[in-house]
């Protein structure tokens, strides 16, 4: 009798998560993924050596749902999961499919569960990544709101500030310019490169300080290309921006980006996105993950035997990005 695992072997997933390429995210440039055989991460800053370890769930604990404890040691990269259940009568008809092109159709729609999957675990890590060059920080919690671990990747408090009042960005009396030359002078590196909303930089380009600046008047439209000849002339970092988006369970959107913020930065890669073996992927090679096989996600199918009796796909990762350009950026929130 067929069953579950001979239509979707092991190996088999194991190499559709390694091949399968997804629209990439901006963090992906910034934070190139890397992949490391251990659970955890020492990062190399340009002064010092800094541990960037943590947890988000303990690794016994199941995808989703089940208890899990704050307790723990942020000891590990942190672990994600995401996971689906095929339905009793989705699973009857992948066992008995009445045509070949059924059976293929049936098939694909199981990697196309595993496509939704996949990019949601790869969703949790850009949001990561985006709230830690945002900010320099970010927490680390799961769905139930039982676990909420703060992690601080130690950007200088001279590296930061926060706007207020007349200062902000989108008011008559902000000083843009000034601002950002003077962030550019605190930091040890030439930044020449920024990140920030729409919002923030229609906020920027429709400043009558900055049309005046660039223009000598404050009644012309300021494009792109010529926002950039000023900014490079004036020795000031090009700004571009990122307003992607994801949904959490219940489908409401959020930004990976904060819209409030900028951050300054040079053009060396900031870290990286750190990928360990998951727990599932070091019982598959008897606990020696084999890295150069393994995709980033690792996806599985598999079958609860207890009451309710159901089968799953599962995706998961243990990964967190790696900053080891903390001290070489400049963060600023500059609306309210």
């Amino acid at each position: 009798m067929t069953t579950i695992g001979d239509l979707f072997s092991q190996h088999d997933l194991i190499d559709y998560s390694l091949n399968r390429q997804y629209a990439p995210f901006l963090g992906d440039e910034l934070f190139p993924a890397t992949k490391v055989n251990s659970l955890t991460v020492d990062v190399l800053n340009r002064m010092n050596r800094t541990p960037i370890i943590a947890s988000v769930a303990a690794f016994d604990a199941e995808a989703e749902i089940g208890s899990r404890s704050a307790s723990e040691k942020v000891i590990e990269l942190a672990l994600i999961k995401r996971k689906m259940q095929i339905k009793e009568q989705d699973l009857y008809a992948l066992l008995n499919p009445r045509t070949p092109a059924e059976a293929a159709y049936l098939k694909q729609h199981v990697f196309n569960d595993f496509d939704v999957l996949n990019q949601g675990v790869l969703a949790r890590v850009e949001k990561t990544a985006m709230e830690v060059l945002a900010t320099g920080k970010t927490t680390l919690a799961d769905e139930n709101g039982k676990l909420s671990i703060p992690l601080d990747y130690g950007v200088p408090a001279s590296h930061q500030e926060a706007l207020s009042g007349t200062s902000l960005w989108d008011t008559d009396t902000a000083d843009i310019l000034g601002d950002i030359t003077r962030w550019c002078d605190a930091l040890d590196i030439t930044p020449t490169r920024a990140l920030t909303s729409r919002k923030v930089y229609r906020a920027i380009t429709t400043n009558a300080k900055v049309l005046q600046a660039i223009f000598g008047t404050s009644t012309r439209a300021l494009g792109q290309a010529d926002f950039d000849a000023f900014m490079q002339l004036q020795g000031l970092p090009i700004i571009r921006t990122y307003d992607q988006k994801y949904k959490d369970g219940s489908g409401k959107s959020y930004r990976y980006f904060p819209e409030n913020r900028i951050v300054l930065m040079n053009d060396d890669p900031l870290g990286n996105k750190v990928f360990g073996p998951t727990p599932e992927e070091l019982a598959q090679f008897n606990g020696s993950a084999q890295v150069s096989s393994v995709g980033n996600v690792y996806d599985m199918i598999y079958t609860e035997s207890h009451d309710p009796i159901g089968t799953w796909e599962k995706a998961s990762a243990v990964a967190l990005p790696a900053f080891a350009a903390a001290d070489e950026v400049f963060q600023a929130q500059v609306l309210a």
